[in-house]
Protein backbone atom coordinates (compact mmCIF):
# COMPACT_ATOMS: atom_id res chain seq x y z
CA UNK A 1 0.00 0.00 0.00
CA UNK A 2 1.23 3.56 -1.03
CA UNK A 3 2.03 6.04 1.60
CA UNK A 4 -0.71 8.39 0.77
CA UNK A 5 -3.45 5.32 0.85
CA UNK A 6 -2.06 5.09 4.11
CA UNK A 7 -2.22 8.73 5.01
CA UNK A 8 -5.68 8.53 4.20
CA UNK A 9 -6.78 5.37 5.79
CA UNK A 10 -5.51 6.53 9.53
CA UNK A 11 -6.97 9.97 8.59
CA UNK A 12 -10.28 8.18 7.68
CA UNK A 13 -10.26 5.63 10.68
CA UNK A 14 -9.07 9.13 12.85
CA UNK A 15 -11.92 10.99 11.80
CA UNK A 16 -14.57 7.73 12.65
CA UNK A 17 -13.09 7.46 16.17
CA UNK A 18 -12.98 11.55 16.94
CA UNK A 19 -16.14 12.49 15.16
CA UNK A 20 -18.62 10.93 17.36
CA UNK A 21 -16.20 11.65 20.28
CA UNK A 22 -15.61 15.67 19.08
CA UNK A 23 -19.31 16.28 18.02
CA UNK A 24 -20.38 14.78 21.68
CA UNK A 25 -18.39 17.06 23.46
CA UNK A 26 -18.73 19.88 21.09
CA UNK A 27 -23.07 19.40 22.47
CA UNK A 28 -22.31 18.90 25.92
CA UNK A 29 -20.06 22.13 26.15
CA UNK A 30 -22.93 24.46 24.15
CA UNK A 31 -25.68 22.65 26.75
CA UNK A 32 -23.41 23.69 29.94
CA UNK A 33 -22.79 27.16 28.33
CA UNK A 34 -26.74 27.48 27.51
CA UNK A 35 -27.57 27.01 31.41
CA UNK A 36 -24.44 28.59 32.66
CA UNK A 37 -26.15 32.03 30.84
CA UNK A 38 -29.68 31.16 31.31
CA UNK A 39 -29.12 30.73 35.39
CA UNK A 40 -26.06 33.78 35.74
CA UNK A 41 -28.73 35.83 34.03
CA UNK A 42 -31.26 35.24 36.71
CA UNK A 43 -29.14 36.03 39.24
CA UNK A 44 -27.78 39.49 40.18
CA UNK A 45 -24.32 40.15 39.68
CA UNK A 46 -23.09 40.37 43.24
CA UNK A 47 -23.90 37.01 43.63
CA UNK A 48 -22.26 36.03 40.25
CA UNK A 49 -19.10 33.46 40.81
CA UNK A 50 -16.75 36.42 39.07
CA UNK A 51 -17.81 38.35 41.95
CA UNK A 52 -17.58 36.30 44.95
CA UNK A 53 -14.32 34.19 43.95
CA UNK A 54 -13.26 36.12 41.26
CA UNK A 55 -13.34 33.13 38.06
CA UNK A 56 -15.85 31.75 35.85
CA UNK A 57 -16.84 28.22 37.62
CA UNK A 58 -18.24 26.25 34.56
CA UNK A 59 -20.99 23.64 35.13
CA UNK A 60 -22.85 26.22 37.91
CA UNK A 61 -25.53 26.80 35.40
CA UNK A 62 -25.63 22.56 34.84
CA UNK A 63 -26.00 22.40 38.83
CA UNK A 64 -28.11 25.04 39.33
CA UNK A 65 -31.03 23.52 36.50
CA UNK A 66 -31.28 20.34 38.42
CA UNK A 67 -32.02 22.10 41.55
CA UNK A 68 -34.22 24.45 40.28
CA UNK A 69 -35.83 21.19 38.38
CA UNK A 70 -35.86 19.51 41.98
CA UNK A 71 -37.12 22.63 43.93
CA UNK A 72 -39.95 22.29 41.32
CA UNK A 73 -40.99 18.93 41.60
CA UNK A 74 -41.40 19.40 45.59
CA UNK A 75 -43.12 22.42 44.69
CA UNK A 76 -45.68 20.45 42.60
CA UNK A 77 -45.59 17.46 44.78
CA UNK A 78 -48.59 19.54 47.30
CA UNK A 79 -51.95 20.94 46.89
CA UNK A 80 -50.34 24.57 46.98
CA UNK A 81 -47.87 24.02 44.65
CA UNK A 82 -50.03 22.05 42.18
CA UNK A 83 -52.35 25.17 42.04
CA UNK A 84 -49.59 27.17 41.07
CA UNK A 85 -48.53 25.03 38.40
CA UNK A 86 -51.91 24.29 36.68
CA UNK A 87 -52.81 28.20 36.87
CA UNK A 88 -49.05 28.23 35.01
CA UNK A 89 -49.82 25.90 32.48
CA UNK A 90 -53.48 27.37 31.43
CA UNK A 91 -51.58 30.98 31.18
CA UNK A 92 -49.26 29.41 29.15
CA UNK A 93 -51.79 26.87 27.14
CA UNK A 94 -54.08 30.35 26.43
CA UNK A 95 -51.43 32.93 25.60
CA UNK A 96 -51.47 33.48 21.41
CA UNK A 97 -47.84 32.85 19.98
CA UNK A 98 -47.20 31.04 22.96
CA UNK A 99 -49.32 28.56 23.08
CA UNK A 100 -48.78 26.35 20.35
CA UNK A 101 -45.22 26.09 21.29
CA UNK A 102 -45.97 25.11 25.45
CA UNK A 103 -48.61 22.84 24.09
CA UNK A 104 -45.98 20.80 21.50
CA UNK A 105 -43.57 20.59 24.06
CA UNK A 106 -46.04 19.45 27.16
CA UNK A 107 -47.45 16.62 24.48
CA UNK A 108 -44.23 15.45 23.69
CA UNK A 109 -42.56 15.44 27.45
CA UNK A 110 -46.44 13.64 28.30
CA UNK A 111 -45.47 11.08 26.03
CA UNK A 112 -41.94 10.31 26.64
CA UNK A 113 -42.50 10.49 30.70
CA UNK A 114 -45.52 10.01 31.33
CA UNK A 115 -46.25 6.99 33.61
CA UNK A 116 -49.58 6.24 31.28
CA UNK A 117 -47.58 5.10 29.00
CA UNK A 118 -48.72 1.43 29.11
CA UNK A 119 -51.77 2.54 27.34
CA UNK A 120 -49.65 1.49 24.06
CA UNK A 121 -49.37 -1.74 24.85
CA UNK A 122 -47.03 -2.92 22.28
CA UNK A 123 -45.33 -2.01 19.13
CA UNK A 124 -46.12 -3.22 15.95
CA UNK A 125 -45.49 -3.23 12.68
CA UNK A 126 -48.04 -2.60 9.42
CA UNK A 127 -47.75 -1.89 5.89
CA UNK A 128 -48.75 1.47 5.79
CA UNK A 129 -49.58 3.72 3.48
CA UNK A 130 -49.99 1.29 0.98
CA UNK A 131 -49.08 -2.61 0.65
CA UNK A 132 -45.14 -3.23 0.69
CA UNK A 133 -43.92 0.38 2.72
CA UNK A 134 -43.96 -0.75 6.54
CA UNK A 135 -44.22 1.46 9.49
CA UNK A 136 -43.51 1.02 12.83
CA UNK A 137 -46.55 1.49 15.00
CA UNK A 138 -48.04 1.45 18.63
CA UNK A 139 -51.20 -1.28 19.60
CA UNK A 140 -53.38 0.76 21.64
CA UNK A 141 -55.78 -2.01 22.17
CA UNK A 142 -58.10 -4.29 20.18
CA UNK A 143 -61.24 -2.63 18.33
CA UNK A 144 -64.90 -3.05 19.90
CA UNK A 145 -68.66 -2.01 19.93
CA UNK A 146 -70.14 -0.84 16.70
CA UNK A 147 -66.67 -0.32 14.82
CA UNK A 148 -65.64 -3.94 15.30
CA UNK A 149 -68.98 -4.94 14.74
CA UNK A 150 -69.24 -3.45 11.17
CA UNK A 151 -65.80 -5.19 10.17
CA UNK A 152 -65.66 -8.60 8.90
CA UNK A 153 -62.11 -9.68 10.38
CA UNK A 154 -60.90 -8.89 14.20
CA UNK A 155 -59.65 -5.52 14.06
CA UNK A 156 -56.92 -3.83 15.95
CA UNK A 157 -56.32 -0.51 16.87
CA UNK A 158 -53.13 0.74 16.21
CA UNK A 159 -51.80 4.21 15.96
CA UNK A 160 -48.91 5.39 13.78
CA UNK A 161 -47.05 8.30 15.14
CA UNK A 162 -45.17 11.03 12.78
CA UNK A 163 -41.48 12.04 12.69
CA UNK A 164 -39.20 13.85 14.94
CA UNK A 165 -42.95 14.60 16.95
CA UNK A 166 -44.29 11.48 17.95
CA UNK A 167 -47.53 13.15 19.67
CA UNK A 168 -48.91 13.80 16.57
CA UNK A 169 -49.73 10.65 13.98
CA UNK A 170 -52.88 8.96 12.30
CA UNK A 171 -55.04 6.13 14.03
CA UNK A 172 -55.62 3.56 11.86
CA UNK A 173 -58.33 0.01 12.64
CA UNK A 174 -55.85 -2.81 11.22
CA UNK A 175 -56.94 -6.10 10.59
CA UNK A 176 -55.44 -8.48 13.26
CA UNK A 177 -53.67 -10.63 10.73
CA UNK A 178 -51.99 -7.60 9.07
CA UNK A 179 -50.19 -6.67 12.14
CA UNK A 180 -46.58 -8.14 13.01
CA UNK A 181 -45.95 -8.01 16.67
CA UNK A 182 -42.25 -6.60 17.83
CA UNK A 183 -40.39 -7.16 20.79
CA UNK A 184 -38.88 -3.94 20.89
CA UNK A 185 -39.92 -1.44 24.09
CA UNK A 186 -42.39 0.91 23.64
CA UNK A 187 -39.35 3.30 24.88
CA UNK A 188 -37.15 2.30 22.39
CA UNK A 189 -39.42 2.66 19.23
CA UNK A 190 -40.31 5.88 20.74
CA UNK A 191 -36.27 6.23 20.42
CA UNK A 192 -36.17 5.07 17.28
CA UNK A 193 -39.31 7.51 15.93
CA UNK A 194 -37.67 10.82 17.49
CA UNK A 195 -34.06 10.52 16.16
CA UNK A 196 -35.90 9.75 11.99
CA UNK A 197 -34.36 5.83 12.51
CA UNK A 198 -30.77 6.70 13.44
CA UNK A 199 -31.38 5.01 16.84
CA UNK A 200 -32.09 1.85 16.11
CA UNK A 201 -32.59 -0.77 19.55
CA UNK A 202 -30.97 -4.53 19.31
CA UNK A 203 -32.72 -7.69 18.26
CA UNK A 204 -33.50 -8.41 20.77
CA UNK A 205 -34.90 -11.96 19.62
CA UNK A 206 -30.92 -12.62 18.80
CA UNK A 207 -30.16 -11.12 22.63
CA UNK A 208 -32.42 -13.80 24.19
CA UNK A 209 -31.10 -16.75 21.80
CA UNK A 210 -27.66 -15.90 22.73
CA UNK A 211 -28.30 -15.69 26.72
CA UNK A 212 -30.60 -19.39 25.79
CA UNK A 213 -27.48 -20.51 24.44
CA UNK A 214 -28.80 -21.44 20.91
Amino acid sequence: MSLGKRLKKYFLTGLVVLGPLGLTVLVVQWIVSAMDSAILGLLPTALHPTSLVGQHIPGLGVVGTLMLVMMVGMLASNIFGRTIVTYSEWVFSHTPGIKGVYNLFKQMTDTLFSKEKSGFRKVVLIEYPRRGIWTVAFLSGPTRGELQRLMQHPMLNVFVPTTPNPTSGFFLLVPAEDVVELKMTVDEALKMVVSVGMVVPPDRSVVLSKEDGV
